[in-house]
């Protein structure tokens, strides 16, 4: 498994440094990405003639036949196919990939190379180019996104062999650590993202395999384990913001080995400029650059850091515990919603809303696990809860002298230093969905509660194995349940049942949600079909809207972003003829009203479309404009 993991690490690491070098020379193109990869091909050809290596490690089928009869390899098995057919049988739902990972894309690839995007919503700048960089030639080759969901299968696939070694190399039993290495993929964010297009998944396998190389070259004296470290700590970064303080427990990690940089320094300095090359550097380098703060937040505020840190913790802790706690289907989310609106104070709810977003200032909950908000879910959190509550009852047992080697363990100093990340998100973040970003966490923040003998003696009991067993069906149902990917014929059976004009609330709520989902891939299909030939490019007033569905089929047109400082002289010496204007904008982001915008751009309407697309927003308006 390790050298699967070597070889996506490499290969993630060569596409954020192709991405950015082609995009200095203008060729981000269907072009440049064919060359970048014979390139890369040849490189590989050339590396495995000096060396004998080879580049896929060999498959012994008969042993993989026999660990897949096993009740827990198989149900992992089935899991991961459930998360294939889904992706494969549907198209994209994720809806910030939608609104602005894909639409960066595209719009780079329109221009042949990265660009600082004209645009009020700056999600498209500002945020790290990991798994974008690894979709680009996706995208550029293939002209669909239909096949992105591929990186999240590969992704998902390494989950176990990774958790297994990282584990065991933090001192968990090999026992425990092989139940949970299995267990760990059920973790309902890591499943609902397997078959789609979050960037979460994603960024988790570079954040464990940054630490499990780090200690792979300490225990081996290995100098590619070390180099393997730093591209997947790069990569860590580049994949999610938040992913930058795990960087304490990789430097904790990788410290130990640093001294081996020194048989090699030029290949080591090329590495390390790989490394860079592939992190969250070149984003971080071009946001001072184009808004003056490293971090994006002058263009693009978002709620961190500016409240008290005690709200925030509290805050957290109980967005963390509902979100995980949260059982598959929880149709009294409604009810839960006015009943936390009761209790809490009108003062500090006034503080929540003005230092957390919305959902998260309401601890809100939702009626079915999404992969939006989904963290480790009710069965691991469960089993966890388990093993920790077992670990209390016997902790007055414990000799002072192991526990005193427990905390002071060079293994146990990295979970420690991931928990010391955790405390600096979790004192600063105002964001509603802590569960989710914290995916890549959620592995070494479990080692000190694994570690020890009373995990190794749950696994043999007859309970565990039903309690675990009880954990694969409810992730099963959660793959199966799904709206963006529903393994049931959802919209067909709902509409036969009359769901649609139903007069009880839940079975009406289940028919919104199900349809919107269904028809997200393609939100603005209605747009679409009616836009004039000369409609490129076309013009769009837009914040956090599914874009992705107007570049169909892509290659065909490109969008551009009409800001609110836009007058009419810089709409048209954009080219722009045509353009789609959200009502939603208009209205509470500029201020004005849509007959406002239009006399001051001197624009008629041509067709008016109410569109549903995102299920708490409702229904929106939408104007598709001429300018005249």
């Amino acid at each position: 498994m390790s050298a699967l993991v070597s070889i996506w690490v490499w290969f993630c690491a060569y596409l954020n440094c192709a991405g950015w070098a082609l995009s200095a020379i203008h060729q981000l193109n269907a072009t440049g990405y064919t060359v970048t990869l014979l390139l890369g091909f040849a490189g590989l050809w050339v590396w495995r003639k000096k060396t004998s290596a080879p580049i896929f490690p060999k498959v012994r089928w008969q042993k993989f036949r026999r660990r897949f009869r096993k009740p827990f390899p198989l149900a992992f098995l089935i899991l991961a196919s459930l998360s294939f057919f889904g992706g494969a049988l549907y198209a994209p739902t994720n809806y910030d990939a939608l609104a602005y990972r894909i639409p960066r894309i595209l719009h780079w690839l329109a221009a042949g190379q990265w660009q600082w995007i004209h645009t009020d919503f700056n999600r498209l700048n500002t945020r790290g180019c990991g798994i974008e960089w690894v979709s680009a030639p996706l995208i550029a080759l293939t002209k669909t996104d239909r096949l992105l969901f591929l990186i999240n299968i590969v992704s998902f696939l390494l989950l176990p062999g990774l958790v297994f070694s990282l584990f065991t190399r933090l001192g968990v039993r090999r026992r425990t650590a092989w139940h949970w290495m299995w267990l760990v993929p059920t973790g309902y964010g890591f499943l609902l993202q397997s078959g789609g297009i979050g960037n979460d998944l994603f960024g988790a396998v570079f954040a464990m395999a940054a630490i499990d190389f780090a200690l792979r070259a300490r225990q081996g004296k290995k100098l590619g384990d070390l180099w393997l470290s730093a591209l997947a700590a790069g990569l860590m970064t580049a994949s999610k913001s938040f992913n930058l303080v795990l960087l304490l427990p990789w430097a904790i990690a990788i410290f130990p080995s640093a001294r081996l940089l020194l048989r090699r320094p030029f290949v080591s300095i090329f590495v390390f400029a790989m490394a860079a090359g592939a992190s969250l550097l070149p984003t971080a380098l071009l946001n001072a650059r184009n808004c003056g703060d490293w971090t994006g937040l002058a263009a693009e505020p978002v709620n961190f850091g500016a409240g008290p840190p005690l709200l925030y913790i509290v805050a957290n802790t109980i967005l963390l515990l509902l979100h995980n706690f949260a059982p598959p289907v929880f149709p009294f989310a409604h009810a839960w919603h006015d009943f936390v609106q009761q209790v809490i104070p009108a003062a500090i709810s006034a503080q929540l809303h003005q230092y957390f977003e919305a959902n998260g200032a309401e601890f809100q909950i939702g009626e079915m696990q999404m992969e939006e908000w989904a963290g480790l879910g009710l069965g691991v959190s469960f089993l966890l809860l388990w093993v920790l509550i077992r670990q209390v009852r016997c902790l007055p047992g414990y000799p002072t002298r192991v526990a005193a080697n427990f905390i002071l363990s060079y293994e146990v100093l990295i979970s420690l230093g991931a928990w010391a990340a955790l405390g600096v998100i979790m004192a600063r973040s105002g964001l509603s969905v802590p569960a989710r970003y914290l995916l890549p966490f959620y592995a070494l923040l479990m080692v000190p509660l694994l570690r020890g003998a009373v995990p190794l003696k749950l696994t043999k009991s007859l309970w565990w194995r039903r309690a675990a067993g009880g954990v694969f069906l409810l992730a099963g149902l959660v793959l199966i349940l799904t709206p963006p990917r529903p393994l049931w014929p959802a919209v067909s059976m709902l509409k036969f049942l009359g769901a649609d004009h139903s007069a009880d609330t839940l079975v009406r709520r289940a028919w919104t949600v199900y349809s919107v989902y269904n028809a997200r891939w393609d939100a603005f299909e209605p747009v679409r079909v009616v836009l004039p030939e000369d409609a490129n490019p076309l013009g769009m007033v837009t914040a956090d809207d599914p874009e992705t569905t107007l570049w169909q089929p892509f290659g065909s047109r490109s969008i551009l972003h009409i800001c609110r400082s836009d007058g009419p002289e810089k709409i048209r010496s954009l080219g722009i003829k045509y353009a789609l204007v959200s009502g939603t904008v208009v209205n509470g982001n500029y201020k004005m009203s849509v007959d406002d915008w239009l006399a001051r751009n001197n624009a008629e309407v041509l067709q008016h479309f109410s569109l549903t697309l995102l299920v708490t927003r409702g229904a929106t308006d939408w104007y598709l404009v001429r300018m005249r």
